[in-house]
């Protein structure tokens, strides 16, 4: 595989995320509306430490170790958790009235994308939790393109996105069981594998992702990591407090985060302990690797450095006053597009 010429990048910045499902919902809206789609969300948020999309995804295997490719399980639809079917055309068109409430029709999945919403970790009162939204990390060294026997998956030249031929895909999901973050479904209707696609039509057309552009909370950085003045390769390689998320999976990601904070643990006494961080440095060294501990190093400096009355680039920088600056250039208006369906 020859390298791209350039590569679009993500950060996501883990201490703004509410969790409110807005870059989920925009997704879904614009990209998984079709027949077999139903139980796809390619883009999650999910609530850490918990099983995640699918169901212990973490624990499924794919991706590289010592630059061997290695077997991964298929994760089945069942871990990805069904589309709930609802009695809506009862509720809202039978006449019924107060009658009729809303419920299941037929049998209720036993898992979903967001099964375990804001169930934390650790122990009262020094509980825990923070949200992680996941797509695919557009890798530069992706293992679904290496697994694929069919050449259907392909890493964009011009900008390192990687993309699904469905005209050559044939179904055989071995990019399901390589790919170690478990971001690739399989449409069952149309018997073809699908992902995200880092929204590469409105890319081209100088938009951001649809859900970097819809989320609330400023959390995404859109832009290319060869671009000096573009927030990514700042909070990337320039104050290197984000970072890929499983760096152990060997694939190089290019969706980063900016890890979570946390606030001061409880003594025994009820006073606050500085002294051990409320989440424990064990859990996001198994996320984001070693490096976790100097990011929130760097994290805490600047921090401290404003609350003294100094000023901090890093900060700024973060707190992105200027919401399209975000965005490394991507920040047309798509009401000025005259969009057309492929």
């Amino acid at each position: 595989m020859a390298p791209s010429k350039r590569q679009l990048a993500m950060v996501m910045d883990l201490n703004k995320c509410i969790g409110c499902q807005t870059c989920t919902i925009a997704c879904k809206r614009l990209w998984t509306r079709d027949e077999g789609m139903e139980y796809m969300w390619w883009n999650t948020v999910n609530t850490q430490p918990g099983r995640g999309t699918p169901r212990d995804w973490e624990t499924l295997g794919g991706g590289f170790r010592d630059a061997q490719a290695q077997p991964g399980r298929l994760p089945t639809r069942r871990d990805f958790g069904d589309a709930w079917e609802f009695n809506h055309e009862e509720v809202f068109f039978g006449g019924q009235g107060a009658k009729a409430h809303l419920k299941v029709v037929g049998e209720a999945p036993d898992w979903g994308p967001n099964w375990d919403e804001d169930q934390g970790g650790g122990e009262y009162p020094n509980a825990y939790y923070f949200y992680l939204p996941r797509i695919c990390n557009h890798c530069t060294n992706p293992a679904c393109l290496e697994a694929c026997p069919r050449q259907a998956i392909v890493k964009r030249e011009e900008d390192g996105v990687v993309l699904i031929d469905e005209d050559r895909c044939r179904g055989y999901r071995f990019c399901m069981e390589a790919c170690p973050y478990k971001k690739i479904y399989f449409n069952h209707a149309r018997q073809v594998a699908q992902k995200c696609i880092f929204c590469f039509p409105r890319i081209e057309q100088g938009v951001a992702n649809a859900c970097a552009r819809q989320c609330p909370g400023r959390v995404r950085f859109v832009g290319y990591r060869d671009d000096p003045d573009a927030p990514i390769a700042k909070l990337v390689d320039g104050w290197k407090v984000a970072l890929p998320l499983h760096p152990e999976f060997g694939t190089d990601p290019n969706v980063f985060y900016v890890p979570p904070l946390a606030p001061a643990r409880y003594g025994e006494n009820g006073e606050l302990d500085e002294s051990q961080p409320r989440i424990p440095d064990a859990y996001l060294i198994s996320l984001f690797g070693p490096k976790v501990l100097e990011s929130l190093a760097i994290l805490k400096a600047e921090m401290a450095k404003t609350r003294a009355g100094g000023k901090s680039e890093l900060m700024d920088l973060l707190i992105a006053y200027r919401w399209k600056d975000m965005f490394g250039g991507f920040d047309r208006d798509p009401a000025t597009i005259e969009w057309t369906k492929a």
